[in-house]
């Protein structure tokens, strides 16, 4: 080979690498570059070690079912998603019904406006995002009702990203995050004007505990909305697909365990809410919220393809080729969900809290 042909097909292969980093960027506009993966909070060579801990919870089972266990559990997931999440999704870690004619974003934003208007706040109320990521939600709900948002999340590097979109999208004045745990929420009494959780409850060990804690900072007459996710009245737990997707759902994304549909209106009365109305969001006339996966197949395999270099290059620490895996797998169980009707991850349920506490 001449040193023409060579100096030519080592820069074709750096542009190649170039575009695919820093120009094709996420597969959402406003999300990472793939040159910024990293394990979020976790230092570089504890990645693999800890992706290697997270499965080891799916082997001990006994030990997710320990409520203590959990939010250690959570957050090490999303220490090592979220860069990825960021890079491949966007800034909004959630699905929402395909809209004919408009894209991936503006139909999330759409999903996300509508948790706001169901809350009927007004602008300049103070609400509450229970499980609010890196704020992606947060940043279309204050821009659209004007109101004041605060968010928690249990995981300490998506404090530090929702607060650098914040500041970059001009919405801080606006929205504030805590870096917390939602089942010890550290904000006092009847202190929100409405509070919202968008596909956040799942991961806690036992809903009536985040339920009741979101009852307690409710302001009386405050409505509270959540987008759940569970499976639906066609899963049957004695056919083994069913269960193989549930459970693909469950370790792929950090779930203590998927609820039934049919638990969550019960749970909301049991800690003191009044539900005012409980819908399937997921279900027809909505088009199908998985076709966004089931279309990407092209780009997931190209990003794997990516994650693998720069891994191999030191650029992505040790252990995202793992996890990208891992996610790349979980998407198959979430379309496989979707298709067979087994399984929503918007299942609504809209309450109130009522204006005078109820007679024991």
């Amino acid at each position: 080979m001449d040193s023409l042909t060579l100096v030519c097909t080592v820069s074709l292969l750096a542009g190649g690498l170039y575009w695919f980093v820093c120009i094709l960027g996420s597969a959402e506009q406003k999300g990472k570059h793939a040159s910024q993966l990293t394990g979020g909070s976790i230092q570089r060579e504890n990645v693999q070690d800890n992706y290697n801990e997270y499965w080891s919870f799916f082997r001990r089972p006994k030990e997710i079912e320990k409520t203590e266990n959990v939010p250690a559990f959570v957050d090490t997931f999303y220490n090592l998603v979220t860069d990825i999440y960021e890079w491949g999704w966007g800034q909004s870690f959630h699905f929402s019904p395909a809209i004919p004619g408009k894209s991936n974003l503006e139909s999330t934003k759409i999903h996300e406006q509508m948790a706001v208007d169901l809350i009927r706040v007004k602008p300049g109320q103070k609400i509450l995002d229970a499980g609010c990521g890196v704020g992606g939600p947060m940043r279309a709900i204050a821009a659209h009702s004007g109101c004041n948002v605060v968010g928690i999340t249990i995981n300490e590097y998506q404090v530090s990203r929702a607060k650098a979109h914040n500041k970059k999208a001009g919405l801080d004045g606006l929205c504030d995050v805590v870096c917390g745990n939602f089942l010890e929420m550290p904000f006092e009494d009847n202190s929100f004007d409405g509070a919202y959780s968008i596909e956040a409850t799942c991961h806690a060990p036992k809903l009536e505990d985040v339920y009741g804690e979101i009852f307690r900072v409710l302001k009386p007459g405050s409505m509270y909305v959540s987008y759940e996710w569970v499976t639906t009245e066609l899963y049957n737990g004695e056919d083994p697909e069913h269960v193989e997707v549930i459970q693909g759902i469950e370790r792929g994304d950090a779930l203590p365990g998927l609820r039934s549909y049919s638990d969550i209106a019960e749970v909301a009365k049991k800690v003191g809410f009044e539900v005012v109305k409980e819908k399937d969001l997921a279900k027809p006339p909505s088009h199908p919220w998985w076709t966004r996966l089931k279309m990407g197949r092209i780009a997931y395999w190209r990003n794997h393809i990516l994650v693998m270099v720069l891994e191999t290059l030191g650029v992505a620490p040790k252990g995202t080729v793992d996890v990208h895996e891992m996610l790349f797998k979980t998407a198959d169980y979430l379309t496989r969900g979707g298709d067979s009707g087994i399984f929503s991850p918007m299942h609504m349920i809209l309450c109130k809290k009522p204006e005078k506490p109820q007679e024991s």
